[in-house]
């Protein structure tokens, strides 16, 4: 699981979230994307991935590993 940092920097581009729920009929409230929450998941998912790769014997996360 990904370790809480106070306030960690954003691993995506907020702009582009907004826009992406935008295109799909719904507004984006800040709590989004100045929030931990989808940091969180994307440093869960990113974590997953790495472990999967050193499980592998592997240094390089590749796709199938997400």
């Amino acid at each position: 699981m990904a370790k809480k940092a106070a306030k960690a920097e954003p691993l995506f581009v907020k702009s582009k979230v907004r826009e992406y729920i935008k295109g799909k009929g719904c507004n984006t409230s800040s709590g989004v994307l100045d929030g931990d929450a989808l940091n969180g998941l994307i440093m869960e998912l990113l974590d997953k991935a790495v472990g999967r790769a050193k499980g592998n014997n592997r240094k390089t996360v590749k796709a199938r590993d997400l």
